[in-house]
């Protein structure tokens, strides 16, 4: 079993090494001659370093595919398209690079629509992947080798982020030398499930926010049965859940948690978690069938929504928006949306954050090593690679102060629209800190002069807005939200500071690309749970959790547990 100090000194040696390389790869290149391309930014390229903001003298199209939700900021105007996105006007002015969609879809539709594609091989030049999809292209050798469009184009702030976790993210993407996807990687810790409550609700009904599991259940079947809402109606359930179990939001991986169970970080598959000096599924553990027999009772008394299992995302957000249910599970940014939603429909609505019930006192949720769900890759067939990184370049720049009274969501810019993006990874705790430094010293601006300057400067200004009551230049909802999500001591990110600080945690242990058979058998398996856990909660008997671990673990479970613990013993950072 190797140490974590001998794989950072490997690592150490992978990336001097790597520099090498690409110095070696440089002079060669330079040593030969050959003719200016569109994308040769000056005749004269051994002399000057290519600009990675440089505006390519004929356009360069790009292709690229997206699945969508609505425009976080509700200020954005109303009818507003994807091809109609702000940004994609400055990217053509600015570095003269134009984007096709093949296709846009609800992100509720992507995966299917994605899958499809890949099988007929219709894929576009800038490909954003989870990593089941990342491994399926590299095995079919179907992506383009980013390292020398990386090395010459990247910027100083892009090389910055990509470099503040000492390479370890970049390396996991890359293969024998070859950068083949550029992760978006963040703070781990923005994975923590946190418990949403409306507090409105609990001073209705003098109850205090839940600490413990019992708890949490009087307060959810008060909130079902005692009109927490005061409007006289019986039109009230407990909890949001959607028919995904385990997703990016509006699922239930916070409720597992509060069980001791860790069935999956919410990218369906299963989580990992130590046993001794090797990792077991958290998926098939003993307390996720104690946890799926409580939801199976709150299913039965109306707690969750009879009609959970027809329901996508959108149908849970409209939920919460119309009043219709008052906790959800989720992390730090659902007052950014859609509790502001809410709170913009309902004046009398207070969400508040609070750390997930578990049977004894506050459970402790799952946290990724890494976080990293998304990466954005090139297609092989495509004229002009470095055109992605670029793209990042663009958008990493955006942020700067002095596009601060362009860049507006009231003009048309969608931010969330944009790929390929790339984040600081430590954005939140910067918004967070900046914020909090400059409220406590009364400062009436953010000195703050870098690429992160726009989105401090922006929750700044929320936040004092609605510290002071000011609806002038937005709503009370996108204030609080933008405040409440990243900058409020006690809000989203401030409780997940807190949690991480005392270690109210439990690591997913395994951060590897997907196994051969994870890729293989990962939808198959992922299907088997889907259809199981929700015919358990709906009332079939609780013993089909043991027939679902049976056929989980012949299906390829078993497999994949040998190839993760393989993994695990051969490379995984101790």
């Amino acid at each position: 079993m190797k140490s974590f100090r001998t794989w950072k000194l490997i690592l150490l040696a992978t990336m001097v090494l790597s520099v090498f390389t690409a110095c070696a790869s440089q002079e060669k290149e330079t040593a030969s001659t050959t003719k200016p391309t569109a994308t040769e930014e000056n005749k004269d390229t051994a002399a000057t370093p290519p600009d990675p903001l440089g505006k390519y003298p004929e356009t360069v199209t790009v292709s690229e595919v997206l699945g969508y939700n609505p425009p976080e900021d509700p200020r954005t105007p109303k009818g507003i398209t994807p091809d109609q996105n702000a940004y994609m006007k400055d990217l053509k002015e600015m570095l003269n690079i134009e984007v096709k969609y093949k296709w846009t879809v609800p992100s509720s539709q992507f995966e299917q629509k994605f899958s499809l594609a890949m099988a007929s091989g219709d894929l576009p030049d800038i490909l954003e992947l989870d990593q089941k999809n990342f491994e399926k292209l590299k095995q079919q050798d179907m992506l383009a080798d980013l390292t020398e469009a990386y090395q010459q184009y990247a910027s100083p702030a892009l090389k910055k982020y990509m470099e503040s976790d000492g390479g370890f993210a970049m390396k996991t993407f890359s293969s024998d030398g070859k950068q083949l996807g550029i992760p978006a990687f963040e703070d781990p810790f923005l994975s923590t499930q946190l418990l949403w409550i409306r507090k409105d609700w609990l001073d209705n009904l003098n109850l205090q926010p839940p600490k413990t599991m019992d708890e949490l259940e009087k307060v959810a079947t008060a909130f079902v049965q005692q009109d927490p809402d005061k409007n006289g109606k019986n039109d009230t359930y407990g909890i949001a859940m959607q028919k995904e179990l385990f997703f990016w939001g509006f699922d239930v991986r916070g409720f597992f948690n509060g069980f001791g169970a860790y069935p999956s970080i919410g990218d369906k598959q299963s989580a990992w978690l130590k046993d001794g000096d090797k990792l077991k599924p958290g998926l098939i553990q003993p307390e996720v069938k104690t946890a799926l027999g409580k939801l199976q009772s709150w299913y039965q008394n109306g707690i969750i929504d009879k009609e959970f299992a027809l329901k996508d995302e959108n149908k849970a957000v409209e939920d919460i928006t119309a009043g219709k249910v008052g906790i959800s599970y989720g992390e730090w940014w659902y007052p950014n949306w859609p509790l502001n939603l809410n709170v913009d429909k309902d004046p009398k609505a207070e969400w508040i954050a609070i750390q997930v019930p578990g049977l004894d006192g506050p459970g402790q949720s799952l946290v990724p090593k890494i976080r990293s769900g998304k990466l954005f890759a090139v297609n092989k067939k495509a004229k002009n690679p470095e055109a992605a990184i670029k793209m990042i370049n663009f958008y990493i720049e955006m942020g700067n102060k002095k596009y601060m009274d362009q860049n507006k969501a009231e003009k048309g810019y969608v931010y969330n629209w944009f790929n390929p993006r790339i984040y600081n990874p430590a954005q939140i705790e910067t918004i967070y800190t900046e914020v909090n430094k400059a409220l406590d010293a009364k400062q009436t601006e953010i000195t703050l002069d870098d690429e992160n300057y726009k989105n401090v400067a922006d929750v700044f200004k929320a936040a004092t807005d609605y510290l002071a009551g000011n609806t002038k230049d937005a709503t009370k909802g996108v204030n609080w939200g933008q405040y409440y999500s990243r900058a409020a001591k006690d809000g989203g990110w401030g409780l997940t500071r807190q949690i991480k600080e005392s270690k109210a945690f439990v690591n997913n242990e395994y951060y590897g690309l997907p196994t051969s058979t994870q890729v293989e058998k990962g939808g198959q398996l992922d299907k088997l749970m889907q259809e199981s856990f929700t015919k358990i909660i709906m009332g079939a008997p609780l013993d089909e959790f043991d027939k679902f671990v049976a056929s989980w673990k012949s299906l390829g479970g078993d497999q994949i547990t040998q190839e993760v613990n393989a993994w695990y013993s051969e490379q995984a950072a101790k």
